[in-house]
């Protein structure tokens, strides 16, 4: 594992649990961190976040961690030792949103796709001689 990808995952237990536990804005929804994407340098992070609730709720989650995006970040610095703390950017994460969606258009071809019963065969099935009688002999095989 490669240093920027434990920063990172440092990164993404601390501003998790500052959320949780440090901040008391009543604007945030049910946030939960899900990833943090690095640069090299260490010098910037894209912190990714996902909420429970319509877009409404993004939003106001949105202005809340952008107004806290100070005091989060003069948090990191004091728990996490690092020469710079990075520059903290919010973006909204949909995944699970388009995971659930792709979801539930599978299950609609599949509904679509899947054999109906067919409303003739109520019981017994007929065989082909059942049906139609005994075969017809070829008078071509049968010359007199």
């Amino acid at each position: 594992m490669a240093r920027y990808e434990k920063v990172a995952e440092a990164l993404r237990k601390e501003i998790s649990s500052i959320i949780h536990d440090e901040l008391k804005d009543p604007r945030l929804g049910f946030v939960t961190i899900t990833n943090v994407d690095l640069t090299g340098d260490l010098r910037y992070a894209k912190v990714f976040f996902s909420v429970l609730g319509k877009d409404q709720e993004y939003k106001r989650t949105k202005e809340a961690l952008d107004s806290a995006l100070g005091f989060i970040r003069r948090l990191i610095a004091q728990r996490i030792r690092l020469r710079f703390t990075p520059e903290i950017a919010f973006k909204e994460d949909r995944s699970s949103e388009y995971s659930i969606k792709i979801q539930q258009v599978l299950e609609e071809i599949k509904e679509l796709s899947e054999p109906k019963p067919s409303t003739r065969a109520r019981g017994k099935v007929k065989t082909r001689k059942e049906v139609h009688g005994e075969p017809k002999k070829s008078r071509l095989l049968h010359k007199k």
